[in-house]
């Protein structure tokens, strides 16, 4: 079977929930699309909201910041590990990531002074209850960095307080506990983690069914991916013949099905549970009305940049960490959506001191007319953006 680009696109954004009506609605439905992509990504730049924020505001009706916050902190059914670079995900799949903390456990054994600061640090969390590196009473400096992210040095000296809780925290023996703007505080896991997920054990038997779990999981993250080398892939252990094997086993499984896309000749495949979604975009019966959301930079639609360019002809990078002089664009734009189309790029910030939300600028791609109902969409999407940073104005 080929699809047109257009269908491929349309079946991705449905499955997205970015195209037609709002499939995922308040607390609830940010929870359930977390659970459909296996993780959001975390950033902690906060220009207009954070990225997993972001995230979940462009496909949650109503979502609000303090629905992502209640989720992980108060209900405790998401969880900040690692997974996709630093992310956020259902707390039911702790037992999957029984490698990471034991591959931290070990490598925590090559820094002989973490023994006993972690013997001191959690006998003060179990009397005082949660902690930052700030008010943990551990003083000095120790070689240290992490197994897991950027977190630590390797060729100095980092802060022991702090190391000594990341190391707990990649271990699994802790957990974030809050956070007070980036600062984050921890407490034993225990308290927080169900003991029946907290000691399960890793429901895959052997590497090979946790790579075609792993790689499943970001195939129904993005709806569509390809037989190629792909960012979406980050943080697994796989390479192209890797790939292909585990793509045929899930294929001969039948947990994926491939399809051929016109003009792009590597195969695609997608979730067989999402097939009633694909038969409903190839015979025009799926939902395509149009809506306008604003993408964040780290979304799991553009995990795969170059798969974006493929199926839509819409080149973005995010130019946060490119040096001022060099950016074509701005320091935080995001992608705009309209219907089946990304039409250009925004760059916004919320100006917390007068609770307005300014929009610096918009670049609309060549190809698009700025028609009065464009810009009637626009204004809309401004407004709903606004209120989700909380801001009682916007300026255009």
């Amino acid at each position: 079977m080929t699809l047109t680009k257009k269908q491929a696109g349309r079946f991705i954004l449905a499955k997205q929930g970015l195209i037609g009506g709002y499939r995922f609605k308040g607390k609830d439905g940010a929870y359930e699309y977390v659970r459909q992509a296996g993780c959001i990504q975390y950033d902690p730049v906060d220009v207009c909201g954070k990225n997993a924020e972001l995230t979940l505001q462009s496909r949650v009706k109503g979502f609000r910041r303090y629905m992502l916050s209640d989720l992980l902190y108060k209900d405790r059914r998401l969880v900040d590990y690692a997974d996709k670079e630093l992310s956020i995900w259902c707390v039911e799949d702790w037992p999957y990531f029984s490698q990471y903390r034991e591959r931290s456990l070990e490598m925590g054994k090559s820094f002989p002074e973490i023994y006993e600061l972690e013997k001191t640090a959690l006998a003060y969390i179990r009397e005082n209850g949660a902690v930052s590196s700030d008010t943990l009473p551990i003083e000095g400096e120790i070689f240290w960095h992490s197994s897991m992210h950027w977190s630590g040095n390797w060729d100095k000296k980092s802060k022991a307080a702090r190391s000594v809780l990341e190391q707990l925290y990649t271990d699994g023996v802790l957990v974030i506990h809050h956070k007070s703007g980036s600062r984050k505080f921890y407490d034993l896991a225990e308290r927080h983690i169900d003991a029946s997920l907290l000691w399960a054990s890793d429901p895959c038997t052997d590497e090979e069914e946790k790579l075609r779990w792993r790689v499943l999981r970001r195939i129904g993250a993005v709806g569509l991916l390809w037989d190629k080398n792909s960012a979406a892939f980050l943080g697994i252990d796989v390479n192209a013949e890797k790939r292909r094997r585990v793509l045929a086993a899930l294929t001969e499984e039948n947990k994926v099905l491939q399809v051929n896309v016109e003009g792009i000749k590597a195969p695609f495949y997608y979730r067989s549970e999402d097939e009633q979604l694909m038969q409903a975009v190839l015979d025009g019966t799926s939902d395509s009305r149009p809506r306008m959301e604003f993408i964040a930079p780290l979304d799991p639609l553009f995990w795969d940049k170059s798969l974006i360019e493929a199926i839509w002809g819409y080149k973005y990078s995010w130019e946060i960490y490119t040096p001022a002089n060099k950016r074509r664009y701005g320091y935080y734009t995001l992608p705009v959506l309209w219907g089946d189309r990304f039409i250009g790029r925004i760059e916004a910030a919320a100006d917390r001191k007068t609770s307005t939300l300014v929009v610096k600028n918009i670049w609309y791609e060549q190809s698009i007319r700025q028609t009065k109902k464009l810009q009637s969409a626009l204004e809309r999407t401004v407004r709903r953006f606004a209120a989700f940073n909380e801001c009682e104005e916007y300026r255009m």
